[in-house]
């Protein structure tokens, strides 16, 4: 299951990248496919013949992977109980993971959610992007939260169905090559199979074949805006001249990687309302939530596309009241809403770099051995006796984005009275060595202030998490160089007109939501 429920942090920051075409893209032609006799590789995604930004080949259908386990697979009944470094816990306390169903309104509905110049986006589609949506972010969100998420989905594919209408104009083309050269990258990121990746999908209510018509659309829209607008873009030396001084006027002061979540407050009658939504999503992500993506959905910034993020800044960047949460923040951390212009924010610190010059003493950290002497916690989810596997893949997915977002062992504490019937044990210092192989396995790739990958044992779900202090690894702040800037200026001139490309678009077409 580690590799499973991590894949899904993979396809979800590769399904949600921006629209804008790369710098670096400069052959607009198709690319021709694999040759037939060009031996396919073991798990490579399958290849028929390219056609102009077709819709993509039913693959073959997966092979059928046990109930998946990170660190152990489920002992059978009659093998005698592994050694646990906690207590068994009550018999009455059973995990019950809460599954996300269908809007009522939608339910098993296959018929259609929005036309789009007399192109159909089918309530499946609608309901297959849903699915994956909320696998990937590890939010619970609420009833009115699912109808303005599923607005948002409904547009993107609305925006999909224009961009191929788009590139089928200019004659632009997207082999079956390509896609599979995405898909290969996603398996070689994220340690898979084919088969690992078609379970991922299907587990999370999705498909090979969806993911393979939304990575059609977006090769196809990058290469239809590069060839409609690279040639328009300049660039001038004094461009980068300018952006360099700016640079090097906060070169002297520490930088933060920031992401954000912006809830506006346009009249003062609503800030308690926009306090509560923002206090809502503080506690979504401090349960497991995935940032990027719960970014993506509730913020209402411009940088909710790139999910919340707005890159480095210098101190003192920002306004007042951020700055100074940011610089009592410690890395990969979350900040309580902060009140400030416009509305509220949540910030997320991904990483600092000291001033330029300072000289880093680094802190190499020992390996975990057998001999090492750990702080550990424990976050059980007990499954009871004979669950189904849907209450296991749930409860595996939920450990796992626990994981992702992990913050010491006062974060497991409290998340034990947000999950009911989950269970926290404070195990104190123990001797990796009189753990279990499959927590011993676990512990050995973790640093300090990590949690384990969670595992399936005979008590439920468990969730071993390091109560030692993280050792950050510092680094100094260093100039870009002018090749640096000269590529992020054209991104940022590139995606703009993306934007306003398919704001035009939009405005040209016929859209009629059912």
């Amino acid at each position: 299951m580690r590799i499973v429920s991590s894949a899904l942090f993979g396809i979800a920051a590769l399904l949600s990248a921006g629209t804008a075409a790369y710098p670096q893209q400069q052959n607009l032609a198709a690319v021709d496919p694999p040759t037939a006799d060009a031996p396919p590789s073991a798990d490579a995604a399958p290849s028929p013949a390219a056609s102009p930004v077709a819709a993509p080949p039913t693959p073959a259908p997966a092979a059928t992977p046990p109930v998946p386990a990170p660190v152990a697979a489920k002992p059978a009944p009659a093998k005698p109980a592994q050694k646990s470094a906690a207590l068994e816990p009550p018999k009455q306390k059973v995990y019950r993971p809460a599954l996300i169903p269908d809007t009522p309104e939608n339910g098993e509905s296959d018929g259609i959610a929005a036309t789009v110049n007399d192109i159909s986006v089918s309530e499946f589609e609608v309901r297959q992007r849903m699915a994956l949506f909320l696998a990937t972010a590890g939010i619970q969100p609420t009833d009115e939260e699912k109808k303005r998420i599923r607005g948002q989905i409904l547009e993107q594919l609305e925006n999909e169905k224009l961009e191929l209408q788009e590139a089928i104009k200019k004659h632009i083309t997207v082999s079956p090559a390509e896609i599979d050269n995405q898909i290969n990258r996603m398996i070689a990121d994220n340690h898979l199979t084919m088969a690992q990746l078609s379970e991922v999908l299907n587990n999370a209510g999705s498909s090979l074949e969806a993911l393979r018509t939304q990575l059609t659309a977006q090769i196809a829209w990058e290469k239809t805006v590069s060839a409609q607008y690279q040639d328009r873009i300049n660039i001038t030396p004094e461009d980068v001249d300018a952006e360099l001084a700016r640079y090097a006027e906060g070169a002297d002061k520490p930088h933060y990687l920031v992401s954000e979540i912006f809830f506006p407050v346009d009249n003062p009658d609503k800030d308690a309302e926009a306090q509560k939504t923002a206090r809502s999503v503080e506690e979504q992500l401090k349960s497991g939530g995935n940032f990027a993506q719960v970014a993506r959905q509730f913020s209402q910034s411009p940088s909710a596309a790139s999910g919340g993020d707005i890159g480095w800044v210098h101190e003192g960047q920002l306004a007042t009241e951020l700055n100074a949460a940011l610089t009592k923040m410690t890395v990969n951390s979350v900040s309580p809403p902060i009140r400030s212009i416009g509305g509220y924010y949540i910030l997320a610190l991904r990483g600092r770099q000291e001033p330029l010059g300072t000289k880093i003493d680094t802190q190499a950290e020992p390996p975990v051995t057998a001999d090492s002497t750990l702080p550990l916690s424990r976050l059980l989810l007990p499954l009871g006796s004979a669950p189904s596997k849907e209450v296991i893949e749930s409860a595996m997915k939920i450990a796992t984005n626990l994981r992702a977002s992990y913050g010491g062992c006062e974060m497991l504490q409290k998340v034990q009275t947000q999950l009911s019937g989950s269970v926290y044990m404070n195990l104190g210092d123990m001797k990796v060595g009189d753990l279990s192989p499959d927590i011993q396995k676990a512990l050995a790739a973790t640093k300090s202030g990590e949690a384990a990958v969670p595992f399936l044992s005979d008590a439920g779900v468990e969730l071993i998490g390091r109560c030692d202090k993280k050792i950050v690894v510092q680094t100094a702040y260093k100039m870009p160089t002018r090749q640096d800037v000269e590529n992020q200026l054209f991104q940022q001139q590139i995606s703009a007109m993306a934007r306003r490309y398919m704001r035009d678009l939009r405005r040209g077409v016929e859209i009629e939501v059912r």
